[in-house]
């Protein structure tokens, strides 16, 4: 390990092999960070924080923070992250607010900088969360999902997987998975296509979610008539979508402004 001699770190503290640690960060108690991790200048990893291999947590990021909810009472609740991830200048993520609750994070995700992640969230594999993406409490996203800067999220709001978020939208319902959701207020504007292809997506589940898009968002049908029609297409990750839209408790974001879309 290569500790700086300026680094607070608690006794308490579980560090795994090869570990980076810069100059004045600090490392609670009750933590664990796994090997190869690289700590740098400034970071705080607080207590109750879980983190696997060969993270980078860039300088003044702050990890395991006490979450910003006015129910919270000083529970014992956990971060936990993944693998391989990326963390930013200034990037903050926080713990549950409940008792034995976390927030949790994936592997191999990138956080920009000043980036947030509120308390009992849970993010999949891959997610990039650009510059000054605000995610509010509950929110789950999914693997590799793209939020552009400045988007907040709504909290108890989804982004489904290997959707792509506009930068400075305003999310306040599910965006739905494989699409581009823009704007204030945001609506659907098409597949992320690139996205896709670089998920090895092929042409043949391109063509199905392309027909599922137009189904569903561009013939007006009602929603049970257009799920039916797109169950019918017999694919996957149509199959993904509807189940993304049956579990949905807050309503999706579609092609038309939302007052009009929720007249059905």
């Amino acid at each position: 390990m290569a500790i700086h001699p300026t680094a607070v770190i608690d006794p308490g503290a579980r560090l795994g092999a090869g570990i980076v640690i810069g100059p004045h960060a600090v490392i609670e108690a009750d933590t664990d960070i796994g090997e190869g991790c690289e700590i740098r200048a400034h970071a705080v990893v607080k207590r109750f924080t879980r983190m696997g291999r060969e993270n980078v947590v860039h300088e003044s990021a702050i990890l395991g923070g006490e979450p910003q909810d006015l129910t919270f009472a000083g529970a014992a609740s956990a971060l936990v992250i993944g693998d391989r991830n990326r963390v930013r200048e200034g990037v903050t993520i926080h713990r549950g607010s409940e008792p034995g609750s976390a927030t949790v994070v994936g592997s191999d995700c990138f956080f920009m900088a000043y980036s947030h992640v509120a308390h009992n969230d849970r993010l999949g594999n891959g997610v990039i969360l650009v510059n000054g993406a605000l995610l509010a409490g509950h929110v789950e996203v999914g693997d590799r999902a793209f939020l552009g800067g400045g988007a907040g999220v709504h909290q108890f709001s989804r982004v489904g997987r290997l959707a792509m978020v506009g930068g400075n939208s305003r999310i306040s319902m599910d965006c739905l998975p494989f699409v581009n959701t823009t704007g204030i207020p945001a609506r659907a504007v098409g597949l992320n296509v690139v996205g896709l292809r670089r998920a090895g997506i092929d042409a043949g589940g391109l063509r199905a979610i392309k027909q599922a898009y137009r189904i569903l968002l561009r013939s007006k049908l009602p929603k049970a008539e257009a799920l039916g029609q797109m169950a019918a297409l017999g694919d996957p990750l149509v199959d993904e979508m509807i189940a993304f839209i049956r579990a949905s408790k807050r309503g999706f974001h579609r092609a038309e402004r939302p007052k009009e879309a929720e007249a059905e």
